[in-house]
């Protein structure tokens, strides 16, 4: 248990002091990089021609927000596409199919990360450089950014003096992205792309190498500037990986170091908003009110995963003695380690993985799902904490109605218009998963599934739960890469990453330019531990409503049958006693078991 008292301790200790100086940065304090960064800086707003002293509505920062992303979705798209044709290509990989091309755009500009792909055999080292590690330093700073936006907007914006019912400015969105990239994402990624590269993962533009194995065959060993890719990958939330496996392959996670180092990474700055979003608001105590919430769900959700992962795997009955799963996990970390690795990637959007979760046990691979589903324990960079402000607004609204108070937030009232859009934020989740969920299962001669049963709907769950919540994982068993699941996870990466932004952007905008209330006896306060016990109920809640029916439907059902105990007569020895018998026995989805 080493592994998780480690990363816990070593994320919040570092996690603090970073927080407090994110939180200097966006408003306006002196940071000792300011020296470096703003000549560079201002020069590039004189040469793309962005005024940084002008601000902008919440209406202009979101169409700025969505410009910029789709003006590099469109290059990434292209680089893909033509990538044969470029340079940095060493090993000739041709270019991408139209609809690969298309969902792996769509993966990158939404900070996903979601692979139908491998990277080592399908990507040129221009596109890994150009359009996946660029933009894993993009995408995050936009999401960054965003929730900066929505901060201001909760103070009151930059011009908090203005008239009741005027515009307020939420900064600008360009000078937001560019600060968080010069300082904090390329500064952080390097050093931890050192420490990587002294650990052994490889860091160089040399095509691939060729070993001669033990039986005297000649095996080819993909390599180039893996670290600075797992660097920027784990710190933004990004997922992803150089190698199809991801951090399960030795060369881009060789040692147990590299693997606490990753781990801690994942965590780290999504912890570092809260603390920032606490000193931002200059209401600490709400941040610590945001995070006993998220830290509780993620001690749950961590010791969930840990305990299942440490039960015999049902495959093995009577085949060998019993042992924890190590279906799918390196030995060189165990079950605990990588099942750490699994509820961090999956609390937050960054999906990496260092193990295959489809080869999780059936309650051990809903954690993530679940983690997934709830998509705010920490979340990724920045939309984890928008995610929690909808749950907020919520919250706000419920409480104030239950207790027969006005609801606020700040001192400004909660209205028809907020919880409105928070509404459509929060209830679009469950109709782009489920849907689409239902139309895969439903025909699957259309769309393709590689495993029948309880199995089978997990897995197609758990790949548009990643792609809506922008996580990258998947039960990696599933055969993605086609038209249908190119196309309809696209849709899913899109909606999921910029309704949830946009939505809150305008609440910030709407709160901002309301007359603000003097807190009174009657002012309902939300740093208190009942409000933090009312916030979480709602995100349990509103989850399990959603979503417990389908959960049944999948991994608690497989769970249910693979129980020698409570199977009984006409169910012991069926392919589903074993969590994954099904890719043991050939036949269709839907087909008598």
């Amino acid at each position: 248990m080493m592994d998780i008292v480690l990363t816990f301790g070593l994320a919040f200790l570092l996690a603090w002091p970073i927080g407090r100086y994110m939180a200097r940065i966006f408003t306006g304090e002196k940071t000792f990089l300011d020296s470096i960064f703003n000549p560079l800086e201002n020069l590039l707003f004189r040469i793309v021609g962005v005024d940084a002293a002008k601000g902008m509505t919440w209406k202009g920062y979101a169409k700025a927000l969505l410009f910029s992303n789709l003006f590099v979705g469109i290059i990434a798209y292209l680089v893909f596409l033509l990538q044969g044709r470029l340079p940095l290509n060493p090993d000739g990989i041709p270019g991408t199919s139209w609809d690969l091309a298309l969902h792996t755009a769509a993966s990158f500009i939404t900070n996903t990360n979601q692979q139908h792909y491998s990277g080592q055999a399908q990507l040129s080292y221009l596109a890994q450089m150009i359009a996946i590690t660029a933009l894993q330093i993009i995408t995050p700073a936009a999401g960054l950014a965003a929730l900066v936006a929505i901060l201001r907007g909760l103070m009151g914006g930059r011009n908090a003096d203005a008239k009741a019912g005027e515009a307020r400015d939420l900064g600008n969105y360009y000078v937001d992205v560019t600060k968080a990239i010069t300082r904090i994402f390329i500064p952080f990624a390097f050093f931890l792309a050192l420490l990587l590269t002294w650990q052994g993962v490889p860091s160089t533009f040399s095509g691939a190498k060729v070993a001669t194995t033990l039986e005297g065959t000649e095996q080819i060993i993909p390599v180039g500037p893996v670290a600075a890719m797992v660097a920027i990958k784990q710190l933004g939330t990004n997922g992803g990986g150089w190698y199809g496996p991801n951090s399960a392959v030795p060369l881009e996670n060789p040692t147990a170091l590299s693997n606490l180092f990753s781990t801690v990474a994942i965590i780290l700055l999504p912890i570092a908003i809260v603390f920032m979003t606490g000193y931002f608001l200059k209401r600490r105590s709400v941040g610590m009110m945001i995070l006993s919430v998220t830290t509780l769900s993620s001690i749950l959700l961590t010791v969930a995963v840990v305990v299942a992962e440490n039960q015999p795997n049902a495959a093995f009955n009577g085949l060998a003695a019993e042992g924890t799963n190590m279906e799918g996990k390196e030995v060189r970390f165990g079950a605990t380690a990588s099942a750490l690795w699994g509820t961090l990637t999956t609390q937050t959007s960054n999906g990496s993985v260092n193990s295959m979760h489809d080869s999780f046990t059936p309650l051990g691979g809903m954690i993530p799902l679940l983690g997934m589903l709830i998509n705010e324990t920490y979340g990724g960079v920045g939309v984890g904490m928008i995610n929690f402000f909808l749950f907020l607004f919520l919250t706000v609204f419920i409480a104030g109605l239950m207790v027969g108070r006005t609801p606020e937030l700040f001192g400004r009232k909660l209205e028809a218009k907020e919880i409105k859009l928070a509404a459509i934020a929060l209830l679009i989740q469950p109709l782009l998963i489920l849907v689409p969920t239902a139309i895969t299962l439903a025909v699957p001669s259309l769309t393709g599934n590689s495993n029948p049963g309880f199995h089978g709907i997990s897995q197609v769950l758990y790949e548009y739960t990643s792609a809506f919540a922008n996580n990258g994982s998947g039960f990696e068993g599933l055969g993605d890469n086609t038209v249908w699941w190119n196309v309809t996870a696209s849709i899913n990466l899109i909606l999921g990453r910029f309704i949830p932004i946009t939505a809150p952007l305008a609440i910030a905008g709407y709160l901002a330019r309301k007359r603000v209330a003097p807190e009174s006896a009657g002012t309902l306060k939300i740093s208190t531990p009942i409000f933090a016990a009312t916030t979480f109920s709602v995100i349990i809640l509103l989850t399990l409503l959603n979503f417990l029916p389908v959960l049944v439907l999948g991994p608690i059902g497989e769970q249910l049958v693979s129980v020698p105990e409570i199977q009984g007569p006409q169910v012991a020895g069926a392919e589903q006693t074993a969590p994954h018998a099904s890719l043991l026995t050939p036949h269709t989805f839907g087909e008598p078991q």
